[in-house]
């Protein structure tokens, strides 16, 4: 079966309730059934068919690629040409950064129960298998299911009680770490031989696939196959943000601060501290062998992770992150995210996407309550098909890019038109949010990574991500209150995020009112009240954050289409 880049209808199987705890010995045929979810596909690439004269070229570019232009230099214009496009990113991606995934084995075999998966695989003379473990929600099924890399990171209580299974995947019975390139070892390499140049996060994403597969050819009594997420922390995110990317299957994809190889941007690791790509090269063979060779020099790279993001795209995509943890790279990070909403705007799935590092624990992989929520909603929304919530973009003003330094290139709007993928219901845009100003960071208590990463070496600094520009310092007078703006603008959209400050009484309620430039529009705001979204736009505080003591500070935040410099302020 070829996709046509729709989403095609697969409805649910009811069964009686004595069946739930059935087994169901499966062998996964070639062609998956049709499914109903939305945003997922029913094969695992949609793009498998298209073809190339050439791919883009390795050559120095400080900026980030443009992930609407092909090979020839032209721009795609609709959204049947996203299709192909996405491929074209796929195959890059493949080809530069993570190794070759390859397609569906000859035989996929395995069982699922209450309790278990088995997946058996055959190809090419040589078979292996591996297992993974479930735990089911209340209530009767068949459910959705999230599969979380790793033991450690992902809030499973929450998962459980939202509705969702919980598929306990281990991703070293996949490709085992510690071992040297040449030596790989795992399910993976059992197939495709210990000297695969596919790196680790392929080999796991192929893991994951597989599952898939299975859940697909069984009897649908115990979990559904169209609605599967995938989630895991640190170096299990690095692993989860691959498997979304790379099986459009997966309606949901949840990284957690998944650091160098995960979510941040190659070419701006070296100017933040983080894990340099040597470390997290040389530490395992997480990157296709292929990466190698640019390690001190990512800017040659012709792919970055703001596309590896925009893979996922339109389907669900909600990213956690740490912003006290300089070596994971979160100001890399909140840019690639800003990076992959334009392409999600592109393909009129802004809501889709949510980026989250508003956070006040500095521990590494801890369940943070600040996440509960979001979490419950992306999981009702892209797995129950119960939510309609909106993504957001609660950057923390610890760690916060600027998307405009990375890109020379503008957000086209893509067409309808025959073939293309369907708009979903028209959502906004994902609603940024940099968060207050932070109080003194906790001291991050020791991964819990199965492998210390290595101090990151230096790297070359492409460009320095310099602050967000602002208005000067307020100066508060007697009684009343200021206001003062940081901007984060890119082509065609900026980010404002506003100071109110009182003066020398405290304050029980306040108002700012922005004045806005020509052809600049409010599209969302938060912490606060809008009036308007054009010309003078009026922004009252929340019920949470209208009281503010004499010298103190609160915050509120919008985002805006157009050019925000030059908006000047008021409050009162």
């Amino acid at each position: 079966m070829r996709s046509t880049g729709r989403s095609k209808s697969r409805p649910a199987v009811v069964v009686a309730a004595s069946l739930a705890l059935a087994a169901a010995a499966v062998v996964v045929p070639h062609a998956p059934p049709a499914q109903a979810a939305p945003y997922v596909e029913v094969v695992e690439n949609t793009g498998a068919d298209c073809t190339f004269p050439s791919l883009p070229a390795a050559q120095s570019n400080a900026r980030l690629p443009d992930p609407f232009k092909r090979a020839d230099g032209t721009r795609i214009t609709s959204k049947a040409d996203w299709r192909c496009q996405r491929e074209q990113t796929r195959r890059l991606a493949e080809r530069y950064v993570y190794g070759e995934k390859p397609g569906r084995p000859a035989t996929v075999s395995g069982s699922v129960t209450s309790s278990r998966i088995t997946v058996n695989v055959s190809h090419g003379g040589r078979s292996t298998s591996f297992s993974a473990n479930v735990s089911l929600p209340s209530g009767n099924g068949p459910h959705p299911a999230v599969v979380v890399y790793g033991g450690f990171g992902a809030d499973t209580a929450t998962i459980r009680s939202s509705g969702a299974a919980v598929i306990s995947f281990d991703p070293y019975a996949v490709g085992k770490e510690g071992t040297g390139r040449a030596t790989k070892q795992g399910a993976f390499y059992d197939i495709y031989g210990s000297s695969s140049q596919t790196g680790l996060l392929m080999a796991w994403a192929w893991g994951v696939s597989r599952i898939i597969d299975v859940i697909e050819a069984s009897d649908g009594t115990i979990l559904r196959a169209d609605a599967t997420g995938v989630t895991g922390c640190s170096r299990f995110g690095k692993g989860a943000i691959v498997a979304g990317a790379f099986d459009q299957r997966i309606a949901l994809t949840m990284p957690i601060e998944s650091g160098t190889a995960g979510v941040p941007i190659f070419r701006g690791i070296p100017g933040e501290g983080a894990q340099s790509l040597s470390s997290a090269y040389g530490e395992q063979p997480w990157f296709g062998d292929a990466f190698g060779s640019y390690t001190g020099n990512p800017n040659n790279l012709p792919v970055d992770t703001h596309q590896l993001l925009g893979l996922v795209a339109p389907r669900g995509l909600f990213i956690m992150d740490n912003p006290h943890i300089a070596n994971l790279g979160p100001r890399s990070a909140s840019v690639a995210a800003l990076g992959a909403a334009e392409i999600y705007r592109a393909l009129g799935a802004g809501g889709n996407i949510t980026y989250w590092s508003d956070v006040a624990d500095g521990s590494h992989c801890a369940n943070r309550p600040e996440w509960r929520t979001p979490l419950q909603q992306n999981i009702q929304k892209f797995l129950l098909g119960t939510g309609s919530s909106q993504g957001q973009m609660r950057i923390s003003s610890r760690a916060q890019g600027s998307l405009a330094q990375w890109v020379d290139w503008t957000t086209p709007t893509l067409t309808d038109g025959p073939g293309s993928t369907p708009t979903p219901t028209p959502t906004s845009s994902p609603t940024p949010t940099s968060s207050p100003t932070p109080t003194q960071s906790p001291t991050p208590t020791s991964s819990p990574t199965p492998t210390q990463s290595p101090t990151p070496t230096s790297s070359p600094t492409p460009t320095q991500s310099p602050t967000p520009t602002s208005s000067p310092p307020p100066t508060p007078g007697p009684g009343g209150c200021t206001a003062t703006v940081s901007l984060n603008q890119w082509n065609g959209g900026f980010v404002a995020t506003v100071r109110v400050t009182a003066g020398s009484s405290s304050l029980n309620g306040w108002t700012t009112t922005v004045a806005l430039p020509g052809g600049a529009a409010v599209s969302n705001a938060w912490s606060s009240v809008s009036s308007g979204t054009s010309g003078t736009v009026r922004f009252t505080n929340a019920p949470w954050n209208g009281s503010v003591g004499a010298g103190q500070s609160t915050e509120f935040g919008f985002q805006g289409t157009g050019s925000g410099q030059g908006l000047t302020l008021t409050c009162t």
